[in-house]
């Protein structure tokens, strides 16, 4: 058996560090075992899945040293390899399975499903499809399909027993398939949903191993139902721990900078990267550290693998890029900076901004050197003192977060757009909120022209200097409780839509 894994990320953000970390181990053990590891993009959300999320994925992840034998870039024998090229493979396997009368349409309004979960909830009971259309003859359906009635497809599930996942790591996992709801397999739209995607590109392009975050076990019994259902042998399941921050919460970009890319701007080396991804949920026999991708390939055992929820810690990362920094010779260091940003072709675009500015040759270092750092030092008084209530500055910092989160083209312009619809919308005066975010940009309340530095600092470090400046204000009382940081970002979402 050739041992094939894949990471299948969907291209509806920033690619997540938690990606490269699955991907890692992926890759380790296909190479371990002279096997194929293969990228697959998971788009059938059509609605936040964009083309610019898609190139930052390949960018990001050969940035870290992960490459891929096949994928949607390379190609290879398995393909298409995006999901949006494949959605007549799904129809015509879920048509398999309503033959069966192992799934069947659902003709349910939206309406009704918002009643069903209503009453569930008020009634403390166990949230999820009550089986209303599972009785309805295929005659009839088929008679409502071809009148035009939107529907979805929804999988049979069991109502007694239970579902057993075998995992790698974990054992043997029991759950009751009374948990498991009737799962929509084809929206009405036409599209998979993730589950049957899943399942069925698995099984087509030979995965043998599903190595995945265990955020996922409770998903499996749905995915190990479908095997079941088209007769086909599952992969080995092995669900690895999540990466927590400091605090033991999972991941989240509101507490760390959860871009690949980010890491890249601020100048961590990808070995690095790679080395202290590899060693958070996994040790080397001999006890080692410090390790190459080709030393974890070479001696990787799936087994070794804690299940110890791995803490992602910002300043140990920086650490730990500082050793190996510290081990390269000066020509080697200035190698890797020159492929970072000290190069000509971000020079060119930085002295334009600045040549108005200069009075000496030596003027243009400390007036570029924000351009270049991660963390900037200035105090809580500089945001406070800007023309805004304190009190307000972190829910206007939130809004501006999140609104550039949203997918869409990097530019000063749409940048430009965003801030003056965002003082509109928040009633301040544009030159004010410029102001504040000169400061949260810079360190300085008068520098290079602000929306050219923004877009030439690019969406994952600007978005960072605002958490710093979050984190500012924080450390001088300044803050928004859980409670109401919660319930803010609910009138966010009705003043501006979903956050990015």
């Amino acid at each position: 058996m050739t041992v094939r894994t894949r990471i299948a990320p969907s291209p509806t953000g920033a690619p997540h560090i938690g990606t490269a970390y699955i991907a890692l181990f992926n890759y380790a053990f296909a190479k371990k075992h002279g096997g194929e590891f293969i990228l697959r993009i998971e788009d059938t959300d059509q609605t936040r899945c964009t083309p610019e999320s898609e190139r930052e994925i390949f960018e990001a992840l050969r940035w870290a040293g992960l490459s891929w034998s096949e994928g949607p870039d390379v190609g290879g024998p398995h393909g298409p390899y995006r999901q949006s090229e494949r959605t007549e493979i799904y129809r015509e396997h879920a048509e398999m399975l309503v033959t069966k009368d192992a799934a069947y349409p659902c003709f349910c309004t939206v309406e009704r499903l918002n009643e069903l979960r209503k009453q569930q909830t008020e009634a403390k009971q166990m949230l999820g499809y009550d089986g209303h259309c599972a009785a309805i003859p295929p005659e009839e359906a088929q008679r409502r399909i071809a009148a035009g009635e939107p529907h979805v497809i929804r999988m049979r599930v069991p109502s007694e027993g239970d579902c057993v996942v075998h995992d790698r790591l974990r054992g043997e996992i029991r759950i009751p398939w009374g948990q498991v709801d009737h799962q929509v397999l084809v929206k009405t739209d036409g599209f998979p949903t993730y589950h049957l995607a899943n399942v069925v590109d698995d099984h087509l392009m030979g995965i043998t191993h599903v190595i995945r975050g265990e955020e996922w076990i409770s998903s499996t019994p749905k995915h190990v139902r479908l095997y079941e259902l088209f007769g086909w042998e599952a992969p080995e399941f092995v669900h690895l721990p999540l990466l927590r921050n400091p605090d033991k919460s999972k991941l989240s970009k509101r507490k760390n900078p959860t871009s690949i890319l980010y890491y890249r701007r601020a100048g961590i080396m990808p070995e690095a990267l790679l080395n202290y991804l590899g060693q958070l949920a996994y040790s080397m026999s001999d006890g080692r550290e410090v390790f190459t991708l080709d030393d974890l390939c070479a001696a990787f055992d799936l087994d070794r693998v804690s299940l110890g929820g791995p803490i992602f810690d910002l300043v140990k990362l920086k650490n730990f890029n500082g050793r190996y920094i510290r081990e390269l010779s000066s020509e080697a260091l200035l190698e890797k900076m020159k492929g970072w940003l000290l190069n000509d072709e971000t020079w060119l675009k930085v002295i334009p901004l600045a040549q108005q500015r200069l009075e000496t040759y030596s003027d243009l270092l400390p007036k570029a050197a924000f351009l270049f750092a991660d963390q900037l030092n200035y105090p809580a008084s500089a945001l406070t003192e800007c023309g805004i209530e304190p009190a307000k500055l972190p829910e206007l910092l939130r809004t501006v977060q999140w609104e550039m989160e949203k997918p869409g083209a990097w530019t000063k312009d749409r940048v430009h757009h965003l801030l003056n619809a965002v003082a509109e919308k928040e009633d301040i005066k544009t030159k004010t909120l410029f102001g504040l975010f000169f400061i949260t940009m810079t360190g300085e309340k008068v520098s290079l022209p602000l929306f050219d530095s923004i877009e030439l600092m690019g969406r994952d470090l600007t978005l960072r200097r605002i958490q710093y400046a979050i984190e500012t204000l924080e450390q001088s009382g300044i803050a928004l409780s859980g409670k109401r940081l919660k319930a803010f970002e609910k009138e966010y979402a009705e003043r501006y839509g979903k956050a990015g």
